[in-house]
């Protein structure tokens, strides 16, 4: 094998240790981004709205007036991120049961430790790592938009 393939790989290795790593919920937060794309807003609002993907409305409302039906049982997402920073929300997303035992939104980038999980689905998490950043992104942006 070359050389150049072998660096390759290993950096591959090693930016996937970083990002498993990333994951873990250090004082409330997940500093590190999950992916080295940034995330994208445009592509965060599409998941957040959508009733396949996020399946956020089910439970949370916010700035979608073409949306009819929206939750209830959860708050606002606009009000209710705007004292978050990027780490503080993507720490929320990717498991929200480390803030509240109780609650009913699901860990969207978890395998582990989960319940009644069909099996086709287990060992794959409900988002992947750069929807969860572009679900950040539109997040942030509605700080923004409050302000």
């Amino acid at each position: 094998m070359r050389k150049g393939c072998v660096l390759a790989i290993l950096l591959l290795v090693a930016l996937n240790l970083n990002l498993a790593a990333a994951q873990t919920i250090v004082n409330g937060v997940i500093d590190q981004p999950l992916t080295v794309i940034p995330g994208d807003a445009l592509r965060g609002r599409t998941i957040v709205a959508s009733r396949q993907t996020g399946l956020c409305l089910l439970c949370h409302s916010g700035p979608f007036p073409e949306e009819r039906f929206q939750g209830n049982l959860a708050p606002e997402l606009s009000s209710s991120v705007a004292r978050y920073t990027a780490p503080q929300l993507r720490a929320r997303i990717v498991d929200t049961s480390h803030f509240n035992s109780n609650t009913i939104m699901p860990a969207y980038y978890r395998t582990d430790l989960l319940n009644r999980v069909a099996p086709k689905f287990v060992g794959q998490t409900i988002l992947s790592g750069q929807e969860i950043e572009d679900v950040v992104a539109f997040l942030l942006s509605l700080n923004t938009s409050v302000q």
